[in-house]
C-alpha cells in the first residue's frame, strides 16, 4: 500500500458515545493542527447502555480536558469502585472484583497474595477483601477521595447525557457537526481508500480519514471497506441483551451489580437518578419473551422506558485501522459489557491513534502496529470475560452446564493451569487486568490453588499475623473515616434538580 496523502480533516462517522468521545479526545489534542467533522443523524438511535466504567476513563478525561465534577453533575453520574458477581461460582455466592491491588506487601521475587495462602493454611488470615481497600469500601458503601489520594475508582453515568455532555465541549472547540443519514460510502477506484461521504439530503463529506462510530453495522469499516469479523460466539455465546431503566428506590451502592439468570446474567448499574438495567443472555437457550419475563421479575422501582432489544454476534473486526479508515465503538466489534470495557475501549483506541497520528499519510507499518496492539489487548480481555463462564458450579440449567463444558482459548487455558497448579499468575503482554484483578475473580469463581510460593514459610506466625493484622488495621481506619457513597456524591457531584427529577 502507497502512503496517502496528508490528513488535515479527520471525519467521524456516527455519534453517540462512542464519536463524541472520540472528538473531545481529537479536538483538546490535535484541534490546533486538524479540522474535525462529525456526520450524526437524530434518526438513528444510539444503543447507550455503556453506563458502567473502568478506571483508565479518568485519565482520558484528562487527555479530553473533562472537569470531572462538572461531569459528573451533568451525567447524574455516581463512582464505581468494582463489580459485585452475584451467582456465578454457585447459585448462593457472591464477590466483588474491585479496582484495587489486594495487598500491600508484594516483593520482587513474589506477590502479596502468595503470603495470604501461606497465612490461610496456618489459620493467620480473614477473607481477601480485608486487605484491599476499594473491596472493603465497597462492602461498606463507603467512598472519599482527596488531593492526598484515595482509591482507584470509575464511574456509573447516563450515557446519552454523556454524548451530549462531549457534544457540547467539543462543539465550542470548533468541532463541525454535521445533521445528516449516511447512504453511501464513496471509495477511490484508485487505491481503495474513502474518498467522501454521500448523505441521504444529496450533500457531500469529505474527509482525509474517516473514523467509523457507526455502530454494529460499521457502515464504513465493514459496508464499505469489507475488513471482515472473526466470530468469537464459539467462546462467547450470548447473542441479546433488553435493557430496561427504573427509578431508584434506593441509595446508590458504590459498585454495579452482575446476577446470574438461567441463561445469562443481569446488570444493575445505579445513578443519581435512576437505575439502568438489563438482561444479557443466549437465544439458543432462552427467547425474547422469556428473557424480558425475567428481567421485569428480578427488578426494582417503576419502569422509566420499556426494554429495549439489542442483538449482537461477540467478535472483532480483522481490523480496527483499515486503509484511511479507524473503527471504534460498536462497529470494531463486541465484547459483552461483563467486565464495563466498551468506553474503554474507544478511549483506548483513540489515545493510540493520536499517538500514532497519520499526519504525512497513511502507512502500512503504522496500520500493522496499531492493529496488533489492539488484537492483543481485546483477546486478553476476551479471555478475562470467557474466566467467568468457564470456571462455575453452576449445573442448574443447560446454558450452565454447556459453559462447564465449553472449550477456551490456549492462552486462558494457559493462565488457569499456572494458577490452580502454582498459585502464580501471568500478567502478560497488553494486559488491561492486573494480576489483583486475576486473583479476585479466579478465587470468586472458585479456583483454589494447590500450592504457593514458599518464601512465607519462613516467616514467623507473629511476624505474619502482624503484618496482615497492619494492613486490615489500616484500611478499615481509612474506611470508617470515610462518608457514605451517597454523601460523598451530594457534597462533590449533586446531579442539578432538573436532572434528578427526570428519566
Amino acid at each position: 500500500m502507497k502512503q496517502s496523502k496528508p490528513v488535515q480533516k479527520v471525519v467521524i462517522a456516527g455519534g453517540g458515545t462512542a464519536g463524541w468521545a472520540v472528538a473531545a479526545g481529537l479536538s483538546k489534542q490535535l484541534g490546533h493542527l486538524i479540522d474535525i467533522e462529525l456526520v450524526e443523524s437524530a434518526e438513528i438511535g444510539t444503543v447507550g447502555v455503556g453506563e458502567a466504567t473502568i478506571p483508565p476513563m479518568r485519565s482520558y478525561h484528562r487527555i479530553a480536558g473533562i472537569d470531572e465534577q462538572e461531569f459528573m453533575r451533568e451525567t447524574s453520574a455516581t463512582f464505581k469502585l468494582g463489580i459485585l458477581f452475584k451467582g456465578w461460582r454457585d447459585k448462593q455466592s457472591e464477590y466483588i472484583h474491585s479496582f484495587g491491588e489486594v495487598g500491600k506487601a508484594s516483593t520482587w521475587l513474589t506477590h502479596f497474595h502468595h503470603l495470604w495462602l501461606e497465612a490461610r493454611e496456618r489459620g493467620l488470615a480473614g477473607p481477601l477483601d480485608r486487605y484491599c481497600l476499594e473491596a472493603t469500601a465497597s462492602w461498606e458503601h463507603k467512598f472519599a477521595f482527596s488531593e492526598r489520594g484515595g482509591p482507584n475508582f470509575a464511574y456509573h453515568l447516563d450515557a446519552g447525557r454523556y454524548a451530549q455532555f462531549l457534544r457540547g465541549k467539543c462543539e465550542a472547540r470548533g468541532v463541525k457537526r454535521r445533521e445528516g443519514m449516511i447512504e453511501q460510502v464513496e471509495l477511490d477506484p484508485d487505491d481503495g481508500f474513502i474518498r467522501r461521504l454521500h448523505l441521504k439530503d444529496g450533500s457531500l463529506v469529505e474527509g482525509d480519514f474517516y473514523i467509523d462510530c457507526t455502530g454494529f453495522k460499521g457502515l464504513l469499516i465493514e459496508g464499505a471497506l469489507k475488513t471482515g469479523y472473526d466470530d468469537w460466539s464459539h467462546w462467547l455465546p450470548t447473542n441479546r441483551a433488553l435493557a430496561v431503566q427504573t427509578r431508584a428506590v434506593s441509595d446508590p451502592v458504590p459498585y454495579t451489580v452482575s446476577t446470574t439468570r438461567s441463561a445469562g446474567w443481569q446488570w444493575r448499574i445505579p445513578l443519581q437518578h435512576r437505575v439502568g438495567n438489563g438482561m444479557v443472555y443466549c437465544s439458543d437457550y432462552m427467547d425474547d419473551d422469556q428473557a424480558r419475563e425475567e428481567l421485569l421479575a428480578n427488578i426494582e422501582g417503576e419502569m422509566l422506558s420499556e426494554p429495549r432489544p439489542i442483538r449482537y454476534t461477540t467478535g472483532a473486526r480483522r481490523k480496527q485501522w483499515n486503509k484511511n479508515c479507524l473503527a471504534l465503538g460498536l462497529a470494531s466489534g463486541f465484547l459483552e459489557p461483563l467486565e464495563s470495557t466498551s468506553i474503554y475501549l474507544v478511549m483506548i483506541g483513540i489515545s493510540r491513534f493520536m499517538q500514532m497520528f497519520p499526519f504525512d499519510g497513511v502507512t502500512e507499518s503504522a496500520m500493522e502496529q496499531y492493529n496488533s496492539t489492539c488484537r492483543l489487548e481485546l483477546e486478553r480481555i476476551r479471555d478475562f470475560i470467557i474466566l467467568h463462564y468457564k470456571v462455575t458450579n453452576r449445573s442448574d440449567t443447560p446454558f450452565w452446564r454447556d459453559r462447564q463444558q465449553q472449550a477456551i482459548p490456549d492462552t486462558l487455558a494457559h493462565r488457569l493451569k499456572l494458577f490452580e497448579e502454582t498459585g502464580q499468575i501471568e500478567q502478560a503482554e497488553a494486559d488491561l487486568f492486573q494480576i489483583s484483578s486475576w486473583l479476585q475473580v479466579m478465587l470468586g469463581q472458585g479456583i483454589e490453588p494447590r500450592s504457593h510460593h514458599h518464601l512465607a514459610r519462613a516467616m514467623p506466625d507473629d511476624k505474619l499475623r502482624g503484618m496482615l493484622d497492619d494492613l486490615e488495621t489500616n484500611i478499615a481506619r481509612m474506611v470508617d473515616s470515610m462518608p457514605s457513597h451517597k454523601a460523598f456524591i451530594e457534597k462533590f457531584c449533586p446531579s442539578s434538580s432538573n436532572n434528578a427529577h427526570s428519566a
